[in-house]
């Protein structure tokens, strides 16, 4: 029987990975996994504790907030600004950015943007939704005051991205960088175990994720793919959680689209919180994530904390047979 590996222990050995060594890119993965941890509780019980539907609220993207949006936000906040490894922090649900007090004899380098919880509009029928992260060194002077341009890098430039799924088992994902690992929690003990280690995403799927209630609002060139898929027998699966959506695709094959439409011609997913993380852990595992401008998503250099951006994301033959077809029919009227 093969020994458990918990996240710290597993976290521990992989230091010596990371570019710029100092411990503090370790501690932050660990507040991450514990802040996971406590939603995780809250999301098991929010029926018994009164926290499930909206709170009359707008985040800063315009959306409904629900009651759970703001416990995971809150938490996600908590861990990280109490722990002094990083100098400031993004969420969707927030306006701005946030600094954060250093601790003193810390003076950190990094920087994390997370989704607190997306697909909490699923929280009331009991459908899987998850926490996306990512982590980035800051740019600015570490002598001088984290400014808005340490936020609006490339995704290219994050240190670490993963999410945390809350489904029939709740699992942590996540990359430095160096391939991707996945960790479900075990209720008995209360640590999230090694489970899916060095996860690759297999080269094709059966299945493709989009609304595909708004087909008709599509650029000619989705449409073409989804006529495709059709017509070789892919099967549509869609939950409308990222985080689940994404999760199915990495594991066994697929293609996760969000198109813009007519009424979102910029695309409704943020740049920062949810396309960037995503793409890059999708990378590591082998897959490929492009806009439907046919850039990769990881080159986009964001204008500002919630941006909006098409993403593509899935196994390399089907991303590659979506951007062909996207391709041919470039010169197709948008209607």
């Amino acid at each position: 029987m093969n020994r458990i590996i918990t996240l710290d222990e597993f976290i521990i050995r992989r230091q010596k990975d990371f570019p710029f060594a100092s411990g503090e890119l370790s501690g932050l993965l660990r507040d991450i996994g514990v802040a996971a941890k406590v939603i995780n509780q809250e999301v098991n019980k929010a029926g018994l504790v009164n926290i499930l539907g909206m709170n009359g609220s707008e985040n800063a993207s315009g959306e409904d907030v629900a009651m759970l949006d703001v416990f995971a936000n809150d938490r996600m906040k908590e861990f990280l600004q109490t722990s002094g490894e990083c100098a400031a922090i993004a969420s969707e649900e927030e306006e701005g950015f946030i600094r954060i007090d250093q601790i003193e004899g810390k003076n950190s380098e990094y920087l994390v943007v997370f989704d607190p919880l997306d697909g909490s509009s699923n929280i009331d029928v009991n459908v899987s939704i998850g926490t996306i992260f990512a982590i980035y060194r800051r740019k600015s002077s570490s002598n001088g005051p984290i400014e808005l341009e340490d936020f609006l890098q490339k995704g290219s430039a994050q240190v670490a991205a993963g999410y945390v799924l809350y489904g029939s088992s709740t699992m942590l994902v996540y990359t430095t960088g160096k391939g991707v690992n996945g960790f479900t929690l075990d209720p008995g003990i209360g640590e999230f175990c090694l489970s899916h280690p060095n996860i690759r995403i297999p080269q094709k799927g059966k299945y493709y994720s989009l609304n595909q209630g708004y087909y008709r609002s599509y650029r000619p060139g989705v449409q073409a793919y989804l006529k495709h898929c059709e017509s070789v027998g892919i099967g549509l699966r869609y939950i409308g959680s990222m985080v689940a959506d994404v999760h199915r695709t990495l594991i066994k094959g697929g293609i996760f689209l969000y198109p813009e439409t007519k009424s979102n011609p910029e695309g409704k997913l943020r740049l920062v919180y949810e396309c960037n993380p995503m793409s890059f852990l999708v990378e590591q595992a082998g897959g490929i994530a492009i806009t439907t401008g046919l850039t990769r998503v990881l080159e986009e250099k964001p204008t500002g904390l919630h941006q909006r951006k098409t993403i593509i994301i899935g196994s390399p033959d089907m991303v590659n047979k979506a951007a062909g077809l996207i391709k041919e029919n470039v010169l197709v009227n948008f209607e």
